[in-house]
This record gives structure tokens, C-alpha cells and sequence, in this order.
């Protein structure tokens, strides 16, 4: 998506140890024109498939999620990082390793928000090794849901995470894959 390329071709600043700050637009800070266009691109993509449901994890999806969800006029459900007080009743739960944060988290959905009748697309800021993304099918799929897809904004091809999703047959739209951030310079890959 050429829009989000020279967004982060603008904005972003390449950090060491392979990570690509993208607060001013998409994370801290979020270009509500940008990622409606994103949500509505995502939307084109999966219109056809019968998305009833998204699923993203906390905290940075949340917004592609809720304005791409606007376009399929159907709820989001997100994923919790750790259990709070307002959490009760049965839970889905998946364990990840977030390359962010380096740690390793449990993401939760109550049993309530998703169900065998719903097609869920899954939807991330961010694909690397594909961590979370593994962890919201294993929710999808504990919950008897169908996945009608994942969508995410900034793939890191170089990492892996999106080539091993496709080679299991997952329905995988990025809107950006980086091929390589070297010397703070990002190399988008071409169709």
C-alpha cells in the first residue's frame, strides 16, 4: 500500500536490533486518514470472505481493527495481554513471545466473545516471526471459529513470521512487507 510506504518512508526511524519505530503514525500517535485507508484496503481484500468477527491483541492493532471492523459492520474483540479484575468467566488463552517487548505474554479473549458460528479476521500492526498472530489462530481455532484471513499493516518479511503463515495455507495480506532495514534505510518488497 504505497500510502503506508511513504509513511514510513517519512516517518519511521529504524532502531537497532531489527525494529522499526512507527510511533508518530501508527502506534503513540495514529494518522486517523492513514489507517482509515488501511481499513478500508484490508476491507477490499477480505469483503467476500463473511467476516463477522475481528481479532486483534492489545494495544497497538486496536485501531486498524475498530475502523477496519466499521467497514464490515461487525464487532472486535481484542485479545488482553494478562488477566485484570474486569476478566471473569471461561477464557480462551495462547501463549507468545513478543520480539517488541522480548518477553512472553497470555493472551485471553472470554469464551463469550467468539464462537464456532463466527469467520474471524485477524488483524496486527506488526508481523515478524508471526508469534502473535500463531497465538490469535490458536484462540480462533479453540474457540470452533472459522479464520477468513489476517491482515497486517507492517510485515517484516526478513523475519519469516509471513512466509511460514502462507506456507500453512493462511489467507495473509500484509499492506507493507519490508524486505530489509539496513543503515536506517527500509527496502519495501515489490509484487
Amino acid at each position: 500500500m504505497e500510502i503506508l510506504e511513504r509513511a514510513i518512508q517519512e516517518k519511521g526511524k529504524v532502531l537497532s536490533g531489527g525494529v522499526l519505530k512507527v510511533g508518530s503514525f501508527l502506534n503513540n500517535q495514529i494518522d486517523t486518514n492513514l489507517i482509515s485507508a488501511m481499513g478500508k484496503d484490508i476491507y477490499e481484500k477480505f469483503k467476500d470472505c463473511g467476516v463477522s468477527k475481528i481479532l486483534t491483541v492489545e494495544a497497538s492493532g486496536i485501531a486498524i481493527a475498530v475502523i477496519t471492523a466499521q467497514f464490515f459492520n461487525c464487532n472486535t474483540v481484542f485479545a488482553k495481554k494478562s488477566k485484570t479484575a474486569n476478566v471473569d468467566g471461561e477464557l480462551y488463552s495462547a501463549k507468545c513471545f513478543s520480539f517488541t517487548h522480548k518477553n512472553e505474554n497470555t493472551l485471553i479473549v472470554p469464551k463469550e466473545y467468539l464462537s464456532k458460528d463466527d469467520k474471524v479476521l485477524i488483524i496486527d500492526d506488526f508481523l515478524a516471526h508471526g508469534e502473535a498472530v500463531n497465538a490469535l489462530i490458536s484462540i480462533v481455532n479453540a474457540a470452533g471459529a472459522t479464520l477468513s484471513g489476517v491482515a497486517i499493516a507492517i510485515e517484516k518479511g526478513f523475519q519469516g513470521g509471513g512466509d511460514e503463515l502462507r506456507k500453512k495455507g493462511v489467507n495473509l495480506y500484509s499492506l507493507a512487507v519490508i524486505d530489509s532495514m539496513e543503515n536506517g534505510q527500509v527496502v519495501f518488497r515489490k509484487n
